[in-house]
Formats: structure tokens, C-alpha cells, sequence
């Protein structure tokens, strides 16, 4: 018989598909914690290659943290009741564990290692612990208890390498996320208990779709602080009011890429689809992807703003013409999941940045942004232009269909 008290902790059909203001409060930690990562990006500045290879691997690390503790809190609140005490408490607590991750982050790999690791720590043992007991005895229970346990199994090389000398850290930590990381791709196996994949949880599908849409939201946020926080701090010559524009301009440019058809239709399609869980594991992916690329535009943005007209370090290329390629990548990927097609744009747009990348290590910031900016701003064209005068898309992702119904929000696991 299903535990009735466990069970007033799911979220019930009629469920609001909505944020709560709590998750939207929860999310300011990460418009902070962004910035995080792009000061230490920033920092590397005149580096060589091999120095920023180094610096990203080590950011790449601390920021792959703090997107699995949003993730999974994400799907805690599509999973369970957000309007539930217990699982405001546990949003609650992983915000403060973020905010500490996050002030300790510029240095997490220098003299701030320890708080990191405990921040991160505390909310992935913690709050799967304190779920489980409000779940008593239902049979959602095993989930939790399963995130737990490889929780502690990571905790060990986590904690290895807070204690570490500062040249171990970087691998104990890589093998941290590993161990992670593997949990999660395999459903965070235990004996006798087998997997339970997210892909296959039953969730609010739009609920999740506004979540992805606003960690999207939240990094543009970003590049708009970097952008405001930069050129207030520069002086106020027509160079960098030029730089300042371009910026802007390649922020908005982004956002109606992403929200044109397929930013729209997610929440329809996770509403649609017959595992909702399937098609959300996928697109969180693609929305890491997405993220990673606009906060390296961001970084490039302060680059520029900074020495619009000096001789551009080829190594800059890395964020000002990167970043938005990667994000066309991950773009293309998002399409074909709602969609089970890409546009001709998107690999155009892509095309476009890569030949003309040589060329940009002649000129300027400014030039490679300018050139960047029209780049994108061909593909929304193309995008307009495609859906001028048709009737509006449905979503047709192949991966609507696969997979477990997930009408039933009561059912285990």
C-alpha cells in the first residue's frame, strides 16, 4: 500500500506548471555565482594557450558543480510538491549552499578549497537524505537514498582534494565529477535495487520546460551585468560606447535565437511527450551546453569592452567568436529535439564564425564582435524568414514518443 504521508509530498496533476517564487529567489544565488565563473575566465587575460586550457579545465570543474546541484534541485521541485515545507527547506538550503560555493569559487582552487567542497557536499548528501525521511515509507523512498549514496561515494575524492596539494586537486576533483557524473547517466545504480534514471521519472514536464528557460534567462542576465559593470568602470570614449552597443546588441541576438520556435515550444513538447522525463534529460543537457557557450560570449564582451581597438590576442578569439559558436551548436541540438530537424542556418552561422575566425586574429575586439554580432544577426534573419507566412510548428522531436508514460504522477519510482 502506497504511504499516504509520503505521498502528500508529490506533486499532484493539478499542480501549478509555473516556478514558485521561491525557485525564482533561489535562482538570484546563480546570476551571482555566474559571475563567479566569469572572473576567473576573465582573469586569464594574456595568458598563453597552455595556461588557459589549464584555467578552463579548472573553472570547467567548479561551474559543472554548481550546474548539478541546480539541476538536480530543479528536479526535485518538478518531481515533488514545491509548495510542500519540506521541500522549501531543502530549496532554501541548497540557495545557501550555492551562495557558499559560489563566494568561495574565485579561489576554490587556491586558499577557499574546503568551503567549496562542503557547500557542495552539504546540499548533495543532505538534501536527498532529508527528502527520503519526508517520504517515509513510500516507495519513492529508493530515489533519494540511491542519490545519497553515490553522493558519499563522491564525497571522497571531493574531500581528498580540498586537502590536497594544489596540483592533485584539479584530477581528485575531475574524478569527484566523474563519480557524479556516473551516478547520474546510469540512475545511480545500487545492488539489488538496479537504476532509477532520471529520464524515467514522472514529472511536471512544464514545469521543468520554465526551468530550463529561465537558467537560459539567468545567463543572458550575466552577460547584461558584464556588460553594464565593465563599461561603467571604463571610461567613456566613443570606442568602448561602440563596444558597449555591439555587446548589447549580440546579448538580444542571442535571445531571439533561442526563443525563436523551439525556445517557445518546450514546455509544449515536455507536455506532449509521452516520457516527459526522456526528452528533459536530453534538453538539460543541451541547455549546459547553451549556458556554457553564452558565458564565454560574456567573458569575450568584457574583453572587448576593455581594449576595443588594441592588436586582439588570438587567444581572446576563444570567448568572442567560441562562445557563440558553441551556443549555435548547442542551438542546433535543441532544435532537432523539438523538432527532429536543424535549420540550414544554424550550420551556416557556424560555418561563417570558423572561416572567419583566422582573419579575426588580424584585427581587433572590436571588429571580431562587430563580425560575430552580423553573423547572428543573419541567422535570425534566416530564422524570420523561414517562418514568414507559415502556419505555426507543432513539436515532432523523436524523442516525444519513447519511453514510459508520465501521466501518472503518483506511480514509482
Amino acid at each position: 500500500m502506497t504511504d499516504r504521508r509520503g505521498a502528500r509530498l508529490l506533486r499532484p496533476e493539478v499542480s501549478a506548471t509555473r516556478a514558485t517564487f521561491l525557485e525564482l529567489f533561489f535562482d538570484l544565488v546563480f546570476v551571482f555565482a555566474l559571475t563567479r565563473v566569469s572572473v576567473r575566465l576573465i582573469d586569464t587575460a594574456g595568458a598563453s594557450v597552455v595556461e588557459l586550457v589549464a584555467e578552463i579545465g579548472r573553472t570547467g570543474v567548479l561551474f559543472l558543480a554548481l550546474w548539478l546541484l541546480w539541476s538536480i534541485t530543479t528536479w526535485v521541485t518538478s518531481r515533488y510538491e514545491p509548495e510542500r515545507g519540506v521541500i522549501q527547506f531543502v530549496v532554501v538550503g541548497s540557495m545557501f549552499a550555492a551562495m557558499v560555493m559560489a563566494v568561495a569559487l574565485p579561489g576554490a582552487f587556491e586558499d577557499r578549497a574546503l568551503p567549496f567542497v562542503l557547500g557542495y557536499l552539504a546540499a548533495m548528501i543532505g538534501r536527498p537524505l532529508i527528502v527520503a525521511a519526508a517520504l517515509h515509507r513510500h516507495p519513492r523512498r529508493s530515489v533519494p537514498l540511491r542519490l545519497a549514496a553515490w553522493a558519499a561515494a563522491g564525497a571522497v575524492p571531493w574531500l581528498a582534494g580540498a586537502f590536497a596539494p594544489e596540483e592533485l586537486r584539479l584530477p581528485l576533483w575531475v574524478l569527484a565529477l566523474a563519480v557524479d557524473g556516473t551516478g547520474l547517466l546510469l540512475g545511480w545504480p545500487l545492488p539489488r535495487l538496479g537504476p532509477a534514471r532520471a529520464s524515467g521519472w514522472l514529472i511536471a514536464g512544464e514545469h521543468l520546460a520554465d526551468r530550463y528557460q529561465q537558467i537560459f534567462l539567468i545567463s543572458l542576465g550575466e552577460t547584461i551585468l558584464v556588460i553594464g559593470v565593465t563599461y561603467s568602470g571604463e571610461a567613456f570614449t566613443a570606442d568602448r560606447a561602440g563596444a558597449f552597443a555591439a555587446a548589447f546588441v549580440t546579448t538580444a541576438l542571442l535571445w531571439r535565437i533561442y526563443f525563436h520556435r523551439a525556445g517557445h515550444l518546450l514546455a509544449e513538447a515536455l507536455r506532449m511527450a509521452r516520457s516527459a522525463g526522456r526528452l528533459g534529460s536530453s534538453v538539460g543537457a543541451t541547455h549546459l551546453a547553451i549556458v556554457v557557450g553564452v558565458l564565454a560570449t560574456g567573458v569575450g564582451y568584457e574583453l572587448v569592452i576593455q581594449h576595443p581597438y588594441d592588436r586582439i590576442d588570438p587567444v581572446w578569439l576563444a570567448f568572442v567568436v567560441g562562445g557563440p559558436a558553441i551556443f549555435l551548436i548547442a542551438r542546433a541540438r535543441f532544435e532537432y529535439e523539438i523538432f527532429g530537424r536543424v535549420s540550414w542556418s544554424r550550420w551556416g552561422g557556424l560555418a561563417a564564425l570558423l572561416l572567419l575566425a583566422p582573419a579575426l586574429t588580424r584585427g581587433s575586439p572590436m571588429v571580431a564582435l562587430v563580425a560575430v554580432a552580423a553573423v547572428l544577426a543573419a541567422v535570425a534573419t534566416a530564422d524570420t524568414w523561414r517562418s514568414r507566412g507559415r502556419a505555426a510548428e507543432v513539436p515532432a522531436s523523436p524523442l516525444l514518443h519513447g519511453g514510459e508514460p508520465g501521466g501518472d504522477f503518483h506511480r514509482a519510482p
